[in-house]
């Protein structure tokens, strides 16, 4: 009898130990306050995609921080906004306030401090929220 063969293609996509195909991934920003860190280690254990920490003291009274990042659809930006918004209860910030989840293109979560925003990746290349901020951002290139 023959032997079975695996059910994965050595031709496949190598993937690191991080999980992302090619090993392309960036590594995530690292947060100055708990409750930027819990946000962050939670995009990342969810697979947001393009994570930016925006640094606003000095900038904005509204908040210290603004966090975006990307999900590949809107089932996963739905599930991310669903885990952080869990996350901020058990951080204790059960209060967070929430715009956009029932379309999951832009989902907006007011967290206090922190202000998240989670797009599609074609919604957030629309809007362009980190020029808005004038961010350099690693994952942007140059236009000329």
């Amino acid at each position: 009898m023959d032997a079975i063969e695996p059910l994965h293609s050595e031709d496949g996509p190598d993937f690191d130990d991080a999980g992302s195909a090619f090993g392309d991934s960036a590594p995530r920003p690292i947060g100055s306050t708990p409750l930027e860190e819990a946000v962050l280690s939670r995009l990342d254990e969810d697979k947001a995609q393009d994570i930016v920490l925006i640094d606003l003291k000095g900038k904005s009274a509204m908040a210290d921080a603004m966090i975006v990042a990307s999900g590949r659809s809107h089932r996963h930006v739905g599930a991310i906004a669903d885990h952080l918004l869990r996350t901020l209860k058990e951080q204790g910030l059960g209060k967070a306030r929430v715009e956009g989840l029932p379309h999951c293109d832009w989902v907006l979560i007011d967290a206090g401090d922190v202000i998240i925003h989670l797009f599609r990746p074609e919604v957030r290349t629309f809007y362009n929220i980190e020029k808005i901020w004038a961010v350099d951002s690693a994952h942007r290139t140059a236009r000329d």
